[in-house]
């Protein structure tokens, strides 16, 4: 059983989303996503200041198994990348919620709507069990 964590919002590709401040959200993979991949040696992020669109590919994540997309579950400019990713790309799969972070992006407008959009942590479980 994936652990799916309460006060962020998921997508469909297993991405998920979580209020920073203000109209600045953190996103990553979830622990379900981490697991499929196995072990990650590799994270290709956009850089700083690029503007990325909802559900559009922003980068790359390599495991042992496979390569797989990064999408943005919203969109924005990106404000920050996890750096610690490029040393330690295995946080990923040990703190998919924590350390294992890809970016940070400002939504333009309206924060909810865009959230709005996705799944919230008890649809996303229900969606797993699919």
């Amino acid at each position: 059983m994936s652990n799916v964590k309460e006060n962020r919002w998921y997508s469909k590709d297993h991405e998920w989303v979580e209020k920073v401040s203000g109209n600045v959200v953190r996103i990553g993979i979830s622990d379900f996503a981490q697991h499929q991949l196995g072990d990650i040696v590799f994270v290709e992020l956009p850089d700083e200041g690029t503007e990325v669109k909802a559900e559009e590919t922003i980068g790359t994540i390599e495991s042992v198994k496979t390569v797989s997309d990064l999408f943005s579950p919203v969109g924005g400019q990106i404000m920050k990348i996890n750096s610690n990713l490029n040393d330690e790309p295995e946080l990923v799969n040990s703190e998919p919620y924590e350390g294992g972070w890809m970016a940070e992006i400002e939504v333009p407008g309206e924060l909810d709507e865009h959230l709005s959009t996705l799944l919230s942590a008890e649809q996303y479980e229900k969606f797993l069990e699919e």
